[in-house]
């Protein structure tokens, strides 16, 4: 069977999705089309294409476990000059983000895999173009703000032709909780 290239990731919803990859492409970033607007819960991993039943029943206990939770973007950052990367910052959300991906990641689980640099969520705005290019990128996000409730993530498999498709989405268990109810409440989605 061979092997697929996966992600895991949450997505920016409409109309903050397509207006974010449209002023990713409008940078120069080549890649911006083949790439959903995301937060990064598991980044491109080679799995065997026999794992993905294994990968699906892991991402549904995931899922079942995770509550709702508020996302909410603003501003830019940057990772350079360690990695050329533009980004808008998760300023609301990020330690639910990161409870997810440990456990995406989880030691015991199909995707088990070491992270080349500390987990950080984000959106990924620019990558890989030239200096000039990110520096517009960053200024001209850096009032850019976002918020919606998260009710899931989605296993998503890179394609041939470099583009990511989604195969499935996931809904967190509990109830959906509108994001105002939880301004203030500890920020695990398992609370």
């Amino acid at each position: 069977m061979g092997t697929v290239t996966i992600g895991v990731s949450i997505a920016v919803p409409e109309p903050h999705g397509s207006l974010l990859q449209e002023r990713r492409a409008g940078f120069g970033d080549a890649a911006a089309h083949g790439i959903p607007t995301h937060v990064t819960l598991l980044p491109p991993t080679e799995v065997d294409a026999a794992d993905l039943p294994a990968v699906d029943a892991h991402l549904t206990g995931v899922a079942e476990a995770g509550r709702p939770f508020p996302m909410r973007l603003s501003g830019t950052g940057t990772f350079r000059p360690l990695s050329p990367v533009v980004y808008v910052r998760v300023v609301e959300g990020a330690e639910s983000c990161a409870w997810l991906q440990q456990r995406v990641r989880d030691s015991s689980g199909p995707m088990a895999r070491e992270l080349l640099f500390p987990y950080h969520p984000h959106v990924t705005v620019a990558h890989g173009i030239d200096e000039a290019a990110m520096d517009r990128a960053f200024a001209e996000l850096a009032g850019f703000e976002a918020e919606w409730p998260c009710t899931g993530f989605a296993l998503y498999e890179q394609g041939p032709d470099a583009v990511w498709r989604k195969l499935r989405e996931y809904t967190f268990g509990g109830p959906v909780v509108p994001p105002q109810a939880l301004r203030g409440v500890g920020r695990s989605p398992v609370s």
